[in-house]
């Protein structure tokens, strides 16, 4: 046990929590999902110390053995780069993912690398973070999944570190934690791999120059998250070759600035999707249907030209959800309607 149990131990006493004991380690190998082969040795020096997206400065003593993740949403990144997660924060169970609210692109690799779900978003337990006995906890700075109201006592138990996953893509994101985590010399494979695969498709694809589309998580009747300029999604689908409409922020309702998505309101759907295509995200042939059978949304260009496309499994982007997309792009993509 190291020195710093004693004071998660002091910590719970004074609390008066009841652990549970049964923590689930990481097994540290890699799974046969595409993901890298876990980097044994410890990459750079340590300690280090390194300034989050809150703007705190984090001081990590060594390479990290024991991680939480209290964002579910970065979760599957920190799987990708193979590092030790050995319990996080889970989503609620929906068909995104498994019956332990692990997001389904990632779920196999979570399991099989015995990560513990700690608790479910929107039920924080401190009781349950100490129990894992964590080296690094990880938090973001926005959305559902975002512990800030609870930042100080996950500060006093392990180094924390803040990602905002919001304003990068996944790469980025990758990256960033790959400096926390000891992990950078696979955080270079899994891009560098993702990048020239992107490259092929999208050279395959040959997007005529000028084409623009609209990324949208459509919900009838109600706010519909539309994709900024600066968000991940909008990395990934402009990387084959779309240009991206950026939503009218009068239209966003967002409770929190957020650099991903504009919350955009019903009213205001038929003037922010406005690209030449819509692509639809967590959605099926279904929701495809709806959108284009929307009175609210009939002379949108994609409406028109019948250039609407669902993507599957896809509001949280990471390494596995992206290569789902880049799946997506090489073996099912139609092809754009043109002249309609």
């Amino acid at each position: 046990m190291r020195s710093s149990a004693r004071k998660f131990a002091s910590l719970a006493a004074a609390a008066a929590l009841t652990l549970s004991l049964g923590a689930c380690a990481a097994n540290g190998t890699a799974a046969a999902d595409g993901s890298p082969a876990a980097d044994s040795a410890d990459t750079g020096s340590w300690p280090r110390t390194l300034t989050d997206d809150a703007g705190n400065e984090v001081q990590i003593p060594a390479k990290p053995e024991r991680i939480i993740s209290t964002t579910v949403s970065t979760t599957g990144t920190l799987l990708a780069l193979d590092a030790p997660v050995v319990g996080s924060s889970t989503a609620a169970i929906s068909p995104q993912s498994d019956e332990n609210g692990w997001f389904t692109q990632w779920a196999d690799v979570a399991v099989e690398r015995d990560v513990a779900p700690v608790y479910q978003l929107g039920n924080f337990n401190l009781e349950a973070v100490v129990a894992q006995d964590p080296d690094l906890i990880v938090v973001s700075t926005s959305g559902a999944d975002s512990e800030m109201d609870n930042l100080e006592q996950l500060q006093s138990l392990a180094p924390t570190y803040v990602v905002n996953y919001g304003d990068k893509d996944w790469k980025s994101l990758a990256e960033e934690l790959a400096e926390a985590t000891g992990t950078e010399a696979n955080a270079e494979s899994i891009v560098s791999e993702f990048d020239q695969r992107a490259a092929e498709i999208k050279e395959k694809l040959a997007i005529p120059a000028g084409s623009t589309a609209s990324i949208v998580s459509y919900n009838k009747g109600a706010d519909s998250p539309v994709g900024k300029q600066s968000g991940p999604h909008s990395a990934l689908i402009g990387a084959m070759g779309f240009e991206i409409i950026e939503p009218p922020a009068e239209f966003d309702t967002s409770a929190q600035k957020r650099e991903d998505f504009a919350f955009t309101s019903y009213e205001g759907l038929s003037e922010s999707a406005t690209g030449d295509s819509v692509f639809l995200i967590s959605a099926n042939d279904k929701t495809a249907k709806s959108f284009a059978a929307d009175p609210t949304l009939s002379n949108l260009p994609s409406v028109t030209s019948g250039n609407i496309f669902p993507l599957a499994n896809s509001f949280r982007l990471d390494y596995y959800s992206s290569n789902d997309i880049l799946d997506y792009f090489e073996n099912e993509f139609p092809g754009l309607n043109a002249g309609k």
